[in-house]
C-alpha cells in the first residue's frame, strides 16, 4: 500500500472539492443571505486541509495501483461525506446536528435524495444551491471529473476510475486514453444538465430553481427546492421534462456517447439493456396506470395517467422526485414502485439499485438453469447484444447479488434493532441502499425523526450503495492487505 501516495491525491481532491464551495458563496452574497458565511469558513477549512496533507508528499510522484484506488475512492467518499457536512453544521439555518448534517451530506453526494430538513422552502438559496450541488458532483461521479480536469492524475487514472464507476461492464473505455473518457462523460453530463435547465426555465420555473433542479434530474438525485417536490409547481410541462430527462439519465452514458459519436439512434435500438429498462417501465406504468384508474383513486383518468407515468419514471430509476404522495396509493402499489428501485436505472448512469443489466442476467441465467433441467448435456450461452457473456461475468453478478442480499438482511436486523418498526426500516434501508430516498412508513416525508444510530447505519447504507458495495466491502477483505 503506497500511503503516500493516497495521502497526496487524497489532498489534491479534497482541495478540489472545497473549490465548490465558492459557488454557494457568490449565491449567498446575490440574494444577500447570512447563510455564505458558513461555507467561507468551510471553504478555507477544506482547502488547508486538503493543502497540509498535500504538502508533506508533493513530490511523490509513482504509479498508482488497483488496490490504491479502492483505498482512495473509499476514504474520498466517506471524508467527502464528512466535510461536506461542515457548512450545513455550521450554517444557523437549518440548525442541523452533526449527525443530520452529515446524513444530508451522504445523501446529497451519493444523489440518494433522502433529507432529515423540514421546511425546505424557507432555506437561504445558498444552503438551497449547495444542496443541489453535491448531487450534481456525486451524479457522474467527483473522481472521474478529477480524472478529467487534472493531468497530474493521468498516471494511475484508471485505477480511479475503475474503482468508482459503476456498473459490472466498467472495464470498457470510451476513448483509448482514460483522461478523455471521463471528459467525454463529463460533456455529456454538462450538455444534458444546460438543456434539462433550459428547458425547465421554459416551462415556467424561475431560472434559480431550474438550474437547481437540473442538476438533481440529471443526476438522479431528487433533492428540491421545495417541500413538495416537483409537485410544488403543479405543472404537467415541468412534470414531462422531468420524466424525459430522467429516462435519457437512466441510460447508459456509454450509448450517448456512441450516439453522439456516430450521429444515429442505432446503439439505442439494438441494447438489449436498454431495450428491457424501456420494457420493465411500460410494466410499471401500465400496472399503476390501471389499477388508479380501476380504483377510481383520480376524479380523472388523466391526472391517473399522469402521476403513474411521473412517480413510475422517478421512483424505477431510483431519482426520488414526487408529484403526488404515491405512499397514500391503494394496495400494493407503493410496494410495487419501492421494488422497482431494486431494479433501478441502467449500468454506466448516474442512477442506483441493482442495475438493469444485472437483472437481466439473473433472470437469463435462472432460465438457463430451468432448460438444463430439460436438457443436461445441452451448451446454453447467455447473451447480450447477440453476443455471448463470459461466465465470469455471471459469477461476478450472482456474487454481487448474493453479497446485497446478505448485507441488506444484516443492515435490516441493524435497523430494526434501533427501534424501527419493519416496513420502515426496510423501505427505509431499500430507498437508501438503491440510493432513491423517499420510503414508507416513518420516512415517507423525511428522515428527521429517526434516531441517530439509524441515521448512521443508513449512511453507511448510501455509501455502499453508490461504490456498488464491493468497492467498500473489499477493504474489509483479508486478501486485500495481504501481500
Amino acid at each position: 500500500m503506497q500511503l503516500a501516495v493516497i495521502q497526496r491525491i487524497l489532498g489534491i481532491l479534497l482541495s478540489v472539492f472545497s473549490i465548490t464551495l465558492l459557488p454557494p458563496i457568490l449565491i449567498g452574497f446575490w440574494f444577500g443571505d447570512s447563510g455564505f458565511i458558513a461555507f467561507v469558513y468551510a471553504f478555507t477549512g477544506i482547502l488547508v486541509s486538503g493543502v497540509l496533507l498535500w504538502l508533506p508528499v508533493r513530490h511523490i510522484r509513482r504509479e498508482l495501483r488497483l488496490r490504491d484506488g479502492f483505498v482512495v475512492v473509499v476514504l474520498f467518499w466517506t471524508v467527502l461525506g464528512l466535510t461536506g457536512a461542515v457548512p450545513l453544521a455550521l450554517s444557523d439555518v437549518p440548525h442541523l446536528s452533526f449527525t443530520d448534517a452529515v446524513f444530508e451530506s451522504i445523501s446529497g453526494l451519493t444523489t440518494t435524495g433522502a433529507t432529515v430538513i423540514v421546511g425546505i422552502d424557507s432555506l437561504p438559496p445558498s444552503i438551497l444551491f449547495y444542496r443541489q450541488e453535491l448531487q450534481w458532483l456525486g451524479g457522474m461521479g467527483i473522481i472521474v471529473l478529477a480524472v478529467a480536469i487534472l493531468p497530474i492524475l493521468g498516471i494511475g487514472g484508471m485505477q480511479l476510475y475503475r474503482a468508482e464507476t459503476p456498473g459490472p461492464l466498467k472495464d470498457s473505455k470510451l476513448t483509448p486514453r482514460i483522461t478523455e473518457t471521463a471528459k467525454a462523460l463529463w460533456y455529456i453530463y454538462l450538455t444534458l444538465t444546460i438543456a434539462c435547465a433550459f428547458f425547465y426555465w421554459l416551462a415556467g420555473m424561475t431560472l434559480f430553481d431550474a438550474l437547481c433542479h437540473s442538476f438533481s434530474t440529471v443526476s438522479i438525485g431528487g433533492f428540491s427546492t421545495h417541500d413538495a417536490s416537483i409537485g410544488h409547481y403543479n405543472n404537467a410541462g415541468i412534470e414531462l421534462i422531468a420524466v424525459v430527462f430522467m429516462l435519457i439519465s437512466g441510460i447508459n452514458f456509454t450509448l450517448h456517447f456512441h450516439a453522439w459519436r456516430h450521429g444515429s439512434l442505432k446503439p439505442y435500438r439494438y441494447d438489449t439493456e436498454f431495450k428491457a429498462y424501456l420494457y420493465i417501465l411500460l410494466v410499471v406504468f401500465i400496472v399503476c396506470s390501471v389499477y388508479l384508474v380501476e380504483q377510481d383513486f383520480y376524479e380523472d383518468i388523466s391526472d391517473a395517467v399522469l402521476r403513474s407515468l411521473f412517480q413510475t419514471v422517478s421512483i424505477a430509476t431510483t431519482t426520488g422526485f414526487t408529484t403526488t404522495a404515491y405512499q397514500g396509493w391503494p394496495s400494493f402499489l407503493p410496494v410495487l414502485l419501492l421494488f422497482a428501485s431494486f431494479v433501478g436505472a441502467c449500468a454506466g448512469s448516474t442512477g442506483g439499485g441493482l442495475k438493469v443489466i444485472r437483472v437481466l442476467l439473473l433472470y437469463r441465467q435462472g432460465i438457463r438453469e430451468i432448460k438444463r433441467l430439460i436438457h443436461p448435456n445441452a451448451i446454453i450461452p447467455i447473451k447480450l447484444n447477440k453476443k455471448p457473456v463470459q461466465e465470469r461475468v455471471i459469477n461476478a453478478v450472482w456474487g454481487f447479488f448474493a453479497t446485497y442480499v446478505a448485507t441488506f438482511t444484516f443492515l435490516l436486523l441493524s435497523l430494526m434493532a434501533t427501534g424501527l418498526d419493519q416496513v420502515t426500516a426496510f423501505s427505509a434501508l431499500a430507498a437508501c441502499m438503491n440510493n432513491l430516498g423517499p420510503g414508507l412508513g416513518a420516512v415517507s416525508a423525511h428522515y428527521g425523526d429517526i434516531s441517530n444510530a439509524a441515521k448512521w447505519i443508513l449512511c453507511v447504507a448510501m455509501l455502499l450503495g453508490r461504490l456498488e458495495i464491493f468497492t467498500l466491502l473489499v477493504l474489509i477483505s483479508p486478501a486485500f492487505w495481504r501481500k
